[in-house]
C-alpha cells in the first residue's frame, strides 16, 4: 500500500469517526430533549381570526386564564399530576375563557381540552424549550383560525403580567444534564436541528 492510499484511509477513517461521535451526540442530545418534552404541560390558546380585535380577545382570555390557574398547578410535582388537575378542571377552565368572552362582548364558542401538540423552539425568559410534541391544554377561541399564544403552565413559567407572581424553576424537574440544555445558550444549533428533525416526523405523520 502506497503512501497516498494511507493516507486517504486515515482521512476516511477520521471523518468516520467525527461523523460517528456526532451523531452519538446528537442522540443523546434527543433523548434529554425527549424527557423535558415529558416534564412540561404548555397552554396553548388559539384566536378565532387575525383580525385586531380577534388577537386582542386572545390576550384577553390569556391573561384571564393565567390569573385564575396561578396557584391550580402550584402543588403539582410532575406532569401526571398537573395533567390530572387540568382535566379536573376543563369545565372550570371553560367557563373562564366563556366569560371573559361574553365581558367582552363576543359569542364565540370556546372549548379546553387537553392533547399532544407539536411546538417549535421557543424562549421563555431564560429557558429554551426545544421543538416537539408537548402535551398541552388547547383553548379554542370560535374558529380557532387565527395567531396563537402559547407558553409553558407547568412548571408554571407563563405568568399574567398583571399577576407579579415569580416564574417557577425548573430545577426540581430535570437533571442537571436536561437543565444545562434549558438554561444554557450554547445550543442553537442542536434545537435547529432538532427542530428540522421534529417537523420531519410531523410531515411524515401526517
Amino acid at each position: 500500500m502506497n503512501t497516498k492510499s494511507a493516507l486517504r484511509r486515515l482521512e476516511l477513517s477520521l471523518l468516520l469517526a467525527v461523523v460517528f461521535c456526532a451523531a452519538v451526540s446528537f442522540l443523546s442530545f434527543g433523548g434529554q430533549c425527549d424527557e423535558i418534552r415529558r416534564s412540561v404541560l404548555r397552554l396553548h390558546v388559539l384566536a378565532n381570526s387575525d383580525a385586531d380585535e380577534d388577537q386582542a380577545l386572545k390576550l384577553r382570555v390569556r391573561d384571564r386564564l393565567l390569573e385564575e390557574t396561578g396557584g391550580l398547578f402550584a402543588s403539582s410535582g410532575s406532569l401526571a399530576e398537573a395533567e390530572s388537575l387540568a382535566e379536573k378542571n376543563i369545565a372550570e377552565l371553560t367557563e373562564i375563557a366563556r366569560s371573559e368572552i361574553r365581558a367582552a362582548g363576543y359569542d364565540y364558542g370556546v372549548e379546553a381540552r387537553l392533547e399532544d401538540c407539536y411546538f417549535p423552539t421557543r424562549v421563555y425568559g431564560d429557558v429554551t424549550l426545544p421543538a416537539g410534541n408537548y402535551r398541552a391544554l388547547r383553548v379554542v377561541i370560535g374558529e380557532g383560525a387565527g395567531r396563537n399564544w402559547w407558553c409553558v403552565l407547568f412548571p408554571p413559567l407563563c405568568v399574567s403580567p398583571a399577576s407579579g407572581r415569580e416564574s417557577l424553576s425548573m430545577d426540581d424537574l430535570l437533571t442537571p444534564g436536561q437543565l444545562s440544555i434549558v438554561e444554557d445558550g450554547g445550543y442553537e444549533v442542536r434545537f435547529k436541528a432538532v427542530e428540522i428533525f421534529e417537523a420531519a416526523k410531523q410531515r411524515i405523520r401526517g
